[in-house]
């Protein structure tokens, strides 16, 4: 593994990996213990989309790691004025040892990898969101002690979210199951790693939650669709919100997941949010130590 772009390049062993890692940061800070693995290196973080736990967990990550992080905003730096992306992958590989970036296409993220000469991870694209899978699925882990034979199901917009929990959940063992509006389905791409294995797509919520041991959802507009929010709202309202009616089709004890924000009263009913804001907030959490893992795994030299 040179770069983390999206889960379909990653074998189940390299998620486990990662995930024993991840385990590994999380009880050394718990505990005290230093990890200086990446002591004297810089991640160059480019943001092209807003971000709370990308910049802070990468942040603080990388401080805690001993390393630096840059931030850099597209709007002040050249490639929000027009340079190429191969250009900027050439010069940031010069000064940085990896870089982390959070846009749109995800094309751009791998035209950056390309010519790059140093780890490149994939913050966040409408088409993947990777690093937080990872947590997701640590998360679960960490609750349920396994992922392989769980059922793990998706209720809403077919996006980067609901792309990257298929890949991963099957990939690790899961039965995975997604319930979204017609018209709002996950990636073709996506869809036919999917065929032939454990996983459903539906239009009920009620048969996705069916059995399920962690139940995921995301808001319905997501960065860069907030044009459609009316449109969407009359696709979704009504039907697709993860609620404590449709957790009782669930598997007692079953965990509920949001990689946040949470928008109460759409997605995600108040009362369902705050019943599960303890496992919510762990999934948040291990942003931190799943993308240190992340880090660690690829700029320290194959230490670990």
């Amino acid at each position: 593994m040179n770069d983390l772009l999206k889960l379909l390049d990653l074998t189940g062993k390299d998620i486990d990996h990662i995930l024993n890692v991840a385990d590994q940061m999380k009880y050394n800070q718990k505990h005290g213990l230093t990890h200086n693995y990446l002591e004297g290196k810089t991640l160059a973080m480019i943001f092209e989309k807003n971000s709370t736990r990308t910049r802070v967990s990468f942040e603080v990550g990388m401080y805690q790691l001993g390393g630096h992080a840059l931030f850099l905003s597209g709007k002040e730096s050249q490639i929000g004025r027009g340079e190429p992306i191969e250009d900027t992958a050439r010069v940031l590989s010069r000064y940085c040892n990896g870089i982390m970036i959070r846009t749109f296409g995800q094309d751009e993220v791998e035209e950056l990898a390309k010519y790059a000469d140093v780890p490149v991870i994939n913050g966040l694209t409408d088409f993947a969101h990777p690093c937080q899978v990872l947590a997701d699925l640590m998360t679960i882990r960490e609750k349920m002690t396994r992922l392989e034979g769980l059922k793990l199901a998706f209720i809403g917009d077919g996006n980067n979210m609901a792309n990257s929990l298929i890949v991963g959940g099957l990939k690790c063992g899961m039965e995975v199951a997604v319930a979204c509006p017609e018209g709002y389905d996950p990636d073709p791409k996506v869809l036919d790693f999917a065929k032939g294995q454990k996983f459903t797509l539906c239009r009920d919520p009620k048969e996705a939650a069916a059995d399920a041991d962690a139940v995921f959802t995301d808001v319905w507009a997501s960065m860069g669709q907030e044009g459609e929010k009316e449109k969407r709202e009359k696709a979704f309202a009504g039907v697709f919100q993860v609620n404590e009616d449709l957790m009782k089709l669930a598997h007692p004890g079953c965990m509920v997941q949001h990689c946040l924000p949470a928008h109460r009263g759409e997605e995600i009913t108040a009362e369902t949010f705050e019943a599960h804001a303890e496992e919510i907030f762990d999934e948040a959490e291990n942003r931190l130590h799943a993308q240190k893992a992340v880090m660690a795994i690829l700029m320290g030299e194959g230490k670990l």
